[in-house]
């Protein structure tokens, strides 16, 4: 029987980090890519296994007594319901999505709260059933073996296993090679088997409820026999459970935002990440497991002695002097495996104790299995909100870690007298020398940065860091989250100043999606016509004086007006309607969720929003040929009428779109159409003082669409399949 429920459970596990993956994703497409609806959507899933976890808890003794049906056919229940969940979530969110819509323009703040209600609503209750899972399971283990505290213990190895595995195959293979929603039904097939397989075993159960259990002919100690274990069926251990979930979940935030400048900003960054956090996690479980079978348990106190030494070991990775930040040096792929595996002994620890505490406050008990899985998950809830939205804001990474592992001296501190001398000598001078480091010694992206600037601005957000840098050589630079997102270039005028110039007749309103340095929204006022430019960070037009020095004078332009949003998001609350759109995804183009910014669902949102010959601009900045190929393709699905040219400076394309045809015309001609203000705007950086030859440079350089189109018309962006993200198989010749 063993065998066959590590199996159910690494299943389950596996389904679970698919749906989280995806339903993440798919919440970002409907409702926006801010941090918020991360936040929102992270939360409702632990609620929900927190919930269930401790009402499952309760409930299972009162289902088996009241029906006389085993625990293992509830378990079936849940995971055939969990499974309908792949086909409920996403309808429901498109269900929310257009309820939204029919609310009309809303404020952020109002849109934000009707969106949380449609995403706690949309996935709550799948999250509650995952939750009731773990007491579910260890009530039929109680009627097949009921000299076994431990069930728990076993069950999280394999979760934790499938958890781990799903992570990695739905990132690397599943998506690339399926799409989002195929996925989801690949999930849902292993949620129905495992659903199959417990239907099958209660048919073959031969004890009956009230009869006498089946004895194992191999018994596991039970935890009460463990030193390590005595004494934490109380307060303390609740407590340890609650900070051990809310620290780790909130230095998962940090690490991800720190780690930026060697992993970058892929898909495949955050699931390695999370990747090595539940391989790690998984083998301080087994090497529990394998404690558990000698009756040799570490205690409670020699775990926090451990905590306390690696638990800052990721401050190391941050160091630029440590570690290699530049993705084409030689050692960086060595860097990359250094910064995963820094925060594997902390997590293998957790791995360790988690369990640990569990088995011992709950001694094979379903119900009290169920709230200490839930105190921990709470604990998982709040820690994530804690970090983005209080500590990463006021403070810099390596500084958040060190705070978030003040518990964790606490605890050693509480039980430091349980270890012998040398044991306290040992860890107390390690932790205490690491301590040392990382709060005075230690070095991240920004002290790097420094080392070039002659001048520096830092800003911090819930939803980046942010980074205004002015080169020893007088040239201006923006990093966000320590990615350069852009310099003071022309190509930035280009974006506004081409389709506001073949727009025919005259031009009265542009739309920037994603407002930068500001360079594109103050070069569209220049026109003369009114300006929204819609930006995800916060912080970043707060910069905006950093790079213009006319940056007051443009902020009080009665026609120009900047939203705090998300692009996507910004378009389904408004009513309004432009003459120009212009779309600067945040490179590189396989930055993850730039892909929204470049499919035909996004397009069509954007055609709701055209005035009558309204034109978009979409910037791709260069990279991969298929990509390239693949965003044409999308602009040439949604549009009739498309045209593309070259950036003035170096790689990448403007590609012109309409619902109506674009105008041939010569540079003369459109240089004739611009105002004034906005032809010295234009030549603001330019050594040519006549903007016809200017806008030569760019026009002249048209390539046809033939010569950027492959003829598989499947090569494509959608919302389903965003293969810029999405490309390693592609890449490594396997798909």
């Amino acid at each position: 029987m063993r065998p066959v429920l590590f199996f159910l459970f690494f299943v389950s596990g596996f389904a679970g980090l698919v749906y989280q993956v995806i339903w993440t994703r798919l919440a970002f497409a409907s409702f926006g890519i801010i941090t918020p609806v991360l936040s929102v959507v992270l939360s409702v899933f632990m609620l929900g296994l927190s919930a269930g976890a401790a009402a499952g808890g309760r409930m299972i003794p009162w289902l088996t007594r009241r029906t006389g049906v085993s625990a293992i056919l509830f378990y079936a229940l849940a995971e055939f319901l969990i499974g309908l969940g792949a086909f409920a979530v996403p309808a429901l969110f498109a269900a929310g999505e257009r309820l939204l819509l029919v609310a009309g323009q809303m404020d952020s703040f109002g849109y934000l709260s009707l969106s949380a209600l449609v995403l706690g609503f949309s996935i709550l209750p799948w999250c509650f059933l995952m939750g009731t899972t773990f007491p579910f399971m260890m009530a039929f283990i109680r009627e097949q073996r009921t000299s076994d505290p431990t069930g728990f213990s076993y069950l999280y190895v394999a979760n934790v296993f499938g958890a781990m595995c799903g992570t990695f195959l739905t990132a690397i293979v599943f998506i690339e090679i399926f799409g989002f929603h195929y996925t989801l039904h690949l999930a849902a097939a292993g949620n129905f088997l495992i659903a199959l397989i417990c239907v099958f075993l209660a048919s073959r159960q031969r004890n009956s409820l009230g009869k006498e259990p089946i004895q194992q002919q191999t018994a596991v100690p039970a935890a009460t026999e463990n030193p390590g274990l005595n004494g934490l069926r109380d307060e303390p251990c609740t407590w340890i459970l609650f900070s051990t979930g809310f620290c780790a979940m909130a230095m998962e935030v940090v690490w991800y935002r720190a780690f930026t400048p060697v992993l970058k900003t892929q898909v495949y960054s955050f699931a390695l990440i999370v990747f090595a956090y539940l391989g790690a996690t998984f083998i301080g479980s087994l090497w529990y497991r394998l404690h558990l079978q000698k009756g040799s348990i570490l205690s409670v106190a020699k775990l926090m002695a451990l905590l306390i030494i690696v638990a800052l070991l990721p401050v190391a990775a941050c160091d630029p002097r440590l570690v290699q930040m530049d993705w084409r040096a030689s050692i960086y792929p060595l860097s990359a495996i250094l910064t995963l595996a820094s925060i594997c002994p902390f997590c293998a620890v957790l791995g360790y104790l988690t369990p640990c505490l569990i088995d011992g406050y709950a001694a094979g008990d379903p119900a009290r299995a169920g709230k200490a899985y839930a105190i921990n998950v709470l604990g998982c809830i709040l820690g994530p909100l804690f970090a983005s939205y209080i500590l990463l804001p006021r403070m810099a990474e390596q500084f958040a870690i060190v705070l978030l592992s003040l518990p964790f001296f606490a605890f050693y501190f509480f039980g430091w007298r349980k270890l012998s001398h040398p044991e306290r000598m040992f860890t107390g001078s390690v932790a205490g020398a690491i301590t040392i480091y990382a709060l005075f010694l230690s070095q991240d992206f920004q002290d790097l940065l420094s080392h070039y600037a002659a001048r520096m601005d830092v800003r911090r957000d819930y939803a980046a860091s942010v980074i205004s840098l002015q080169g020893t050589n007088g040239g201006k630079s923006l990093y966000v989250n320590s990615i350069g997102m852009t310099t003071l270039t022309p190509t930035t005028k280009f974006m506004v100043d081409l389709p506001l110039a073949f727009h025919e007749g005259s031009p009265q309103s542009a739309l920037i999606i994603c407002f930068g340095m500001g360079t594109t929204y103050r070069s569209a006022l220049s026109w003369g016509i009114k300006a929204t430019a819609v930006e995800l960070v916060p912080d970043v037009p707060k910069e905006f004086g950093f790079y213009h020095d006319d940056a007051p004078k443009v902020l009080n332009n009665p026609r120009g007006q900047i939203v705090i949003d998300d692009g996507r998001r910004f378009l389904r609350r408004t009513q309004e309607k432009y003459d120009v759109v212009v779309i600067d995804p945040p490179p590189p183009p396989e930055t993850a969720g730039s892909s929204l910014l470049y499919t035909p669902q996004f397009y069509d949102l954007i055609k709701q929003h055209l005035n009558p010959g309204g034109i978009v601009q979409i910037w791709f900045p260069g990279g991969e040929k298929i990509t390239e190929q693949a965003v044409v393709r999308s602009v040439v699905t949604s549009f009739p009428h498309v045209r593309c040219f070259l950036a003035i400076d170096g790689p990448g394309m403007h590609l012109l779109a309409s619902m109506d045809p674009i105008e041939k015309l010569t540079p003369g001609q459109l240089a004739a159409r611009m105002p004034e203000s906005a032809r010295e705007d234009l030549l603001e950086w330019s050594s040519i003082r006549n903007p016809a030859t200017y806008l030569a440079s760019v026009v002249l350089r048209e390539i046809q669409l033939d010569q950027v189109l492959n003829t598989n018309t499947d090569i494509q962006i959608t919302d389903d399949d965003p293969i810029n993200e999405y490309f390693l198989l592609r890449q490594m010749g396997l798909f």
